[in-house]
């Protein structure tokens, strides 16, 4: 007997009828002779609607309430459930996300799970239960109700794998893997079998919206067993683990491009190269609650420098007001901001062991007369960003390039 962990997102449970469907599965995951453990999103649309609701009462709701708020739609979907399993003749019991013994800390709306108590669900699931938890939350020490913030859900999945010592924590979504890019920009992406946990964390954190950069980390420090499946259709999906081993000895050069329409730039010039000068640009932004991504600093010339550094496009705005203070305090020469660009990258645990990648990469863009503003590099991964008129000629060619395709691949 194996113990599953299942995930459903909103979309998955979008309507009586998905939830139904979701039932029928469960029950054949139990029918196969599995212990099976749920946890489930609200449904899909509804926590925009909640927070709307917020929004027509206050206008700065306090965090604590908001998290009460939010934290209901999923419970909705649990009960949901329970009953369309009731209906198939499958017992099972619904839980909050402080009912499933999930301890959070104190930080509203992205609180961090600290602790999981399995005795209550370990008891059910004994009994010939399913065990359906609401996901996205949990409760802290003053026994409030916290949320773990958007894609939530996806965590408390693979903690709960992980408290459970589950033998595989299954993420039922509207896709049926991860692909080699996102097939809406590229028909012929390729559904890749298997990828490293390396390079899903690199991924998820360039822009694929698959799973929660989150609940990868997780699933990488605990080594839960973790697979992207379709709630849709049937399929093997993409198993994500701690090697490539069906590849180790033929690792593909680049796995997947990844990449994030969601970027803005800020570039202040004219400030004086002392040490420290990053830190008075970076310091004041980053205690703004902003993080700083990409980071470049000219080459010195007369004890003056040019500093460029880019954001996440929602924070554009705040922190183009503090720059211009600093730019002010530093006595810059001036300053600019923009909107347009965008972030593409190519990922995979096969450029550690060859030259020349980011080389192809290059010739690649130019031969398209694609212009580079800023690039980025980290042991598996090189990011370079661009203007975003250009990001899908980018990434289809980024992705002919390094023969991603499934025709190609065969």
């Amino acid at each position: 007997m194996s113990l599953l962990v299942q995930k459903y997102g909103g979309t998955s449970v979008g309507s009586p009828e998905r939830i139904i469907a979701v039932a029928q599965r469960v029950k054949k995951s139990v029918d196969d002779g599995n212990q099976v453990v749920v946890v489930v999103s609200a449904m899909s649309g509804e926590t925009n609607r909640l927070i709307g609701l917020a929004g027509e009462i206050s206008k700065q709701p306090k965090p604590r309430e908001m998290d009460v708020l939010v934290s209901t739609g999923e419970q909705v979907t649990t009960a949901l459930l329970c009953m369309a399993l009731g209906e198939l003749g499958q017992e099972a019991r619904s839980y909050t996300g402080a009912q499933a013994g999930i301890r959070t800390d104190n930080s509203y709306s992205k609180a961090r799970i600290t602790d999981i108590n399995t005795e209550k669900v370990m008891a059910d699931l004994n009994k010939g239960r399913v065990v359906v938890i609401a996901g996205f939350q949990g409760i802290n020490d003053e026994g409030d109700v916290t949320t773990l913030g958007r894609g939530g859900s996806d965590t408390s999945a693979v903690a709960m794998a992980a408290a459970l010592k589950a033998d595989e924590c299954q993420i039922y979504t509207d896709v049926d893997g991860v692909y080699t890019t996102d097939p809406r920009v590229v028909p012929n992406a390729r559904r890749m079998s298997r990828v490293t946990f390396e390079e899903m964390l690199e991924m998820a954190s360039l822009g694929s919206k698959v799973l929660q950069i989150r609940a990868v980390e997780f699933a990488g420090k605990y080594n839960v067993t973790l697979r992207v499946l379709s709630s849709f259709t049937e399929g093997e999906g993409t198993l994500i683990t701690t090697d490539n081993e069906d590849n180790a000895l033929e690792q593909a050069l680049i796995s997947g491009i990844a990449f994030n329409r969601d970027e803005a730039q800020i570039t202040i010039r004219g400030v004086p190269d002392t040490p420290g000068i990053a830190h008075a640009i970076v310091g004041p932004v980053a205690n703004a609650n902003v993080e700083v991504d990409m980071i470049v600093q000219n080459v010195s010339g007369d004890n003056i420098t040019d500093f460029t550094f880019t954001v996440n496009r929602i924070d554009y705005d705040k922190t183009y007001s503090i720059v211009q203070q600093l730019a002010t305090d530093l006595g810059a020469a001036d300053m600019s901001g923009r909107t347009d660009i965008a972030k593409v990258s190519i990922v995979g645990v096969g450029m550690r062991s060859h030259a020349g990648i980011a080389s192809t990469m290059f010739e690649a863009l130019a031969k398209e007369a694609i212009n580079i503003l800023m690039i980025s590099t980290s042991e598996i991964k090189i990011s370079v960003l661009i203007d975003e008129k250009y990001l899908e000629l980018a990434v289809r060619t980024l992705h002919e390039t390094f023969e991603l395709s499934e025709t190609q691949q065969s």
